[in-house]
């Protein structure tokens, strides 16, 4: 690892740093934020998804989670949205390729050369967190919009390995979905069964574990009935009986304004899940 950025915040410090990933067979980026506690104990990791478009420094520059990671002791781990490089497929369009890995490991050509973001955040980058860092293995998972789908997905497939899950404005149901319908038909193919194992709605219908549900919606928010939908989310939640607290929020956007004002909600849920 190479370590490219370093500033002081919070008593802490805000990385990022550089590395070459197997998984994914390109450089990737991500940003840490080591609170002032592990100078003298391991600490519990939160990683944060971003949405489409967006790289490791949208969270770390726009939410400011700092203060409250340093508050209650909590690594953040905030990785790229997909591969990077000019070896690396990509579109033109903002919602496919580059910047859209859509947390999925893709199986069609060419995007499976290197788009496998769900193995690199579930095991290589969590490999690298605790083999470097003063990180303990407790791990939360968050994130926004397609991020808010991929910390959904990954928690919901993986029972024991995350303590605690939340997310903004996720994609609830990417195969209900334009935004979801088009990248997991890309990255998978034709085969709608496959996209089932990356839907947090039909991956509730048989979850093996009830981990608790955090979700945060914007009522203003300019893609809510289109491709958001957290209506099948929370009638999932209620036919099944999964525990869910699905906040709708008056007024608020897309944007990191409502990310940051409600962040700490979200930290102090993380936090009592991960130092318990």
């Amino acid at each position: 690892m190479e370590r490219i950025e370093h500033r002081v915040s919070f008593d802490g410090w805000q990385d990022v740093f550089q590395h070459e990933s197997k998984v994914l067979g390109c450089m990737m980026r991500f940003g840490v934020y080591l609170p002032p506690q592990v100078a003298y104990k391991r600490l519990p990791v939160l990683y944060w998804l971003s949405g489409l478009t967006c790289t490791e420094q949208n969270f770390i520059t726009k939410a400011a989670v700092q203060r409250y990671a340093a508050e209650h002791g909590l690594i953040i781990v905030a990785p790229d949205t997909s591969p990077r490089g000019e070896e690396v497929a990509d579109n033109e369009a903002y919602d496919l390729g580059q910047g859209a890995g859509f947390y999925v490991d893709a199986t069609k050509i060419p995007w499976s050369n290197h788009y496998r973001m769900y193995t690199y955040v579930v095991e290589e980058l969590p490999a690298l967190i605790e083999e470097n860092f003063s990180a303990s293995q407790r791990r939360g998972i968050s994130g926004h919009s397609m991020g808010g789908h991929g910390a959904l997905v990954i928690a919901l497939r993986n029972p024991g390995r995350y303590q605690s899950v939340s997310a903004f404005s996720p994609i609830v149901a990417p195969t209900q979905v334009p935004w979801g319908q088009k990248a997991l038909a890309a990255y998978l193919g034709e085969n709608q069964d496959t996209w089932k194992e990356y839907d947090a709605v039909e991956l509730i219908r048989t979850a093996q574990e009830r981990l608790p549900l955090l979700v945060d919606q914007g009522l203003s928010d300019e893609f809510l009935d289109n491709q958001l939908r957290p209506e099948l989310l929370r009638s999932i939640c209620r036919e099944v009986g999964h525990p869910l607290t699905l906040n709708l929020r008056l007024g608020y956007d897309h944007s990191y304004y409502f990310i940051s004002t409600y962040i700490n909600e979200h930290i102090v849920h993380h936090a009592a899940a991960l130092n318990r």
